[in-house]
């Protein structure tokens, strides 16, 4: 799930390092695809610190949802019929459909959020911004992260750029998912493939996800007794 589905289950959270938390392992990888953390082997180290604790059980909840989203049924269903919805606008681009029907799915679902009011996009930059910054970069040292002064970069650039509200837009979301596969594959796109893939992501979208509640609810009773 992207950044707005993680913050839906961490929405009434009362402390910024919880939140921050469940967001985290998605930073990381945004900051550096190389960046891989396991807090589980420094647990004691982590559960010895209130707002390291915090951190840790935001970043093991964040994994627990990725888990069980990408074993759902639903993850499986929608992801193979997005990739038959969106693979003409895709011809003649190195683009896998597959990875581009994942990664659209994750997106129409946060826009979804934003459209129904589920979240507060406000509430998950104030978050990021009111966080212990001392307690998020002792938590990535314990955990041996390489390069804490380049994730600062990018958590500080994350916060400006404010780019999650763009998710309220559907014409937007094309081009930021052809943004995300310029990271894995090098090529240009034409206006009208972004206007194609636009044209599709909003019939599927109409048409194929109004059972978007589903996937929340079945993760939220899962996660009930989770710790």
């Amino acid at each position: 799930m992207n950044f707005l589905s993680h913050f839906y289950f961490e929405r009434f959270a009362t402390n910024p390092e919880r939140i921050v938390g469940g967001l985290l392992p998605d930073l990381l990888k945004n900051a550096d695809k190389t960046f891989v953390l396991k807090p589980k082997q420094y647990e004691n180290e982590l559960l010895d610190n209130p707002l390291l604790e915090q951190l840790y059980i935001g970043w093991n909840r964040h994994i627990e949802v990725d888990r069980l989203f990408h074993n759902s049924t639903y993850f499986f269903q929608h992801t193979h019929q997005l990739k038959l919805q969106i693979q003409s606008s895709l011809e003649g681009l190195p683009i896998r459909p597959s990875f581009m029907a994942h990664i659209a799915l994750e997106l129409l679902l946060d826009h979804i959020l934003t459209q129904q009011r589920a979240v507060s996009i406000d509430k998950l930059y104030a978050a990021m911004s009111q966080v212990n910054e001392d307690a998020l970069r002792k938590f990535l040292k314990i955990n041996q992260l390489s390069d804490i002064p380049k994730f600062d970069k990018f958590y500080h650039q994350f916060i400006e750029w404010k780019y999650l509200y763009d998710y309220a837009h559907i014409e937007k979301i094309a081009g930021a998912l052809f943004n995300i596969c310029k990271r894995l594959w090098q090529f240009e796109i034409q206006e009208n493939q972004r206007q194609l893939l636009t044209e599709q992501l909003v019939s599927y979208l109409h048409h194929h996800m109004g059972d978007y509640q589903e996937i929340y609810q079945y993760i939220h009773y899962e996660l009930v007794d989770f710790k």
